[in-house]
């Protein structure tokens, strides 16, 4: 199978040759551990050698075959490591699945690889101290995106059809518009988030994937939807191909609220990035939606307060259970700095710190909820602007203060949270290009409404064929020589080289 046929197919069109008997699984696996090959040495999307052979898979399921990769954080394949970006929590293997990993595994999903995260996906970027830079396939000195940036990047370049990824923040809709590919937050609770959370981050994460195609998206959430057993939120599953359905729809009179200005206070979209969302808002007009512009109500130090304290009670709380409350002094010394900040603040807290952030989530959701009723959809930029350089945003910064790092990632990624606080579920499509860089816009609808955003989207699709779009760094094409400034390539070096 060539490199550049395999790369320009999604997971849809594989599953199709590999049920026709026009490929087998062992050719695509060859194919995509090849294309990874290929595009990693410039992008360094991946962390660890390749899952060959790969974690056992059904080979009866929906997308029995495909290749897929683990983002090394939080959905755990037993037998697998899971080091989140973070010297602290090097070399841990976990030793059961999650939920989520075996609705992968029954859907006869091919892990290859695990892709890279900042450390505990606390940033806006990929570019961990332990494992240097992710770069973006469009421009190598600019930033894929955080936190599932090896999985955007990956998946821009061409090297896999579909990635998993989460989202606590924006975590998937960030890498997936910097990186120009598609990037799918559901409601809360849709896809499973146990047995060893129930709410991870306070209710903020969200468990899914980075895919290229609309179809992909609908056809990857129709397998692995629907609650597990003991979940905190009960989301019943649909029928079979719900939401392939869904996206093959056509809505018209929409009512979609547009806005350019952050909730919470940050900065307001750049030029080119502003000129792209009034071009789908007029675009969406053509579709026949009724466009104006509005935004929840959102007070930007409550909003700032229950972010930080959010954020920093969670990790806090993983470092205490990793050190079992001893040694946390030594564990400081192998967190950067703005997660070391990060845990100090979060030990301060007290239970009416975590009350009030609850009770301002609470009134957050119910308003928002409520303008949704006005409103199906809000469209907003996803990021303030294109890619940035790498090293810009510098998590290992010394002196750093927990509120500092906080502000810092709120004027990169303005956009996104608000959706994670609410529950609801956003999506960013790749629809724009400015100076050779993607641009994605989000649309976010109400809890429950997945369907919709997806055939919003699959629209966008037609009008805009973004999966045509090839970027420098892609499988199966001569690539530019490799930067100089890529990362090192083992921890071992790290520690060399930053004793």
């Amino acid at each position: 199978m060539e490199l550049h046929d395999y790369s320009r197919m999604d997971a849809t069109d594989l599953k199709a040759r590999l049920d026709q008997n026009e490929i087998n699984p062992a050719e695509v696996r060859d194919a995509a551990l090849a294309a990874i090959s290929q595009v990693d040495p410039h992008l360094g999307a991946t962390v660890g050698p390749a899952l060959d052979p790969p974690p056992t898979y059904s080979t009866s399921g929906t997308f029995a075959g495909v290749p897929f990769a683990l983002k090394d954080l939080l959905c755990t394949a037993a037998g697998i490591p899971n080091e989140n970006g973070s010297a602290a929590t090097a070399g841990y293997v976990a030793t059961r699945d999650s939920d989520l990993m075996g609705r992968w595994r029954a859907a006869g999903l091919a892990v290859t690889c695990r892709t890279a995260t900042p450390e505990f996906g606390f940033n806006a970027t990929t570019e961990p101290a332990v494992n240097g830079p992710t770069r973006n396939p469009w421009n190598p000195e600019r930033v894929a995106g955080g936190s599932s940036g090896g999985s955007a990047a990956l998946v821009a370049a061409g090297a896999l059809p579909w990635a998993h990824a989460n989202d606590a923040g924006g975590s998937i809709r960030i890498p997936a518009a910097l990186c120009g590919v598609l990037g799918l937050k559901p409601t809360r609770g849709l896809v499973p988030p146990g047995p060893d959370s129930d709410e991870p981050l306070f209710g903020l994460t969200t468990e899914f994937a980075i895919t290229r195609t609309v179809r992909d998206a609908a056809a990857l959430l129709d397998v692995v939807h629907g609650s597990a057993p003991g979940d905190r939120y009960f989301q019943p599953r649909r029928s079979p191909g719900h939401y392939r359905r869904a996206a093959a729809q056509r809505p018209e009179g929409l009512r979609i609220a547009v806005s350019i200005d952050s909730p919470g206070g940050g900065p307001a979209a750049d030029t080119a990035v502003a000129t792209e969302v009034a071009r789908i808002a007029r675009l969406l007009e053509q579709f026949g939606g009724h466009v104006e512009y509005a935004a929840p109500d959102v007070d930007p130090e409550r909003f700032r307060d229950l972010n930080l304290t959010f954020w920093s009670a969670s990790i806090a709380e993983s470092m205490r259970a990793l050190t079992g409350g001893c040694g946390i002094e030594v564990v400081y010394l192998a967190l950067e700095s703005s997660t070391a900040a990060m845990v100090r603040h979060g030990f301060t807290l007290r239970w009416a710190d975590i009350a009030r952030a609850r009770h301002y989530q609470n009134h957050l959701t119910r308003s928002t909820a409520n303008f949704f009723e006005s409103f199906d959809l809000t469209l907003t930029p996803t990021t303030a602007s294109t890619a940035w350089p790498i090293g810009e945003l510098d998590s290992n910064r010394t002196g750093i203060t927990a509120d500092e790092w906080g502000d810092t990632l709120a004027r990169y990624a303005p956009f996104t949270a608000i959706y994670n606080v609410t529950g609801q579920p956003a999506i960013s499509i790749p629809t724009g290009m400015f100076d050779g860089l993607p641009i994605g816009v989000q649309l976010a609808a109400a809890p429950g409404r997945e369907g919709l955003l997806l055939a919003v989207a699959a629209q966008l699709e037609e009008a805009i064929p973004w999966a045509g779009r090839v970027p420098p760094i892609y499988a199966g094409k001569p690539l530019l020589p490799r930067t100089n400034s890529a990362r090192p390539s083992t921890r071992k070096q790290i520690a060399d080289e930053h004793p």
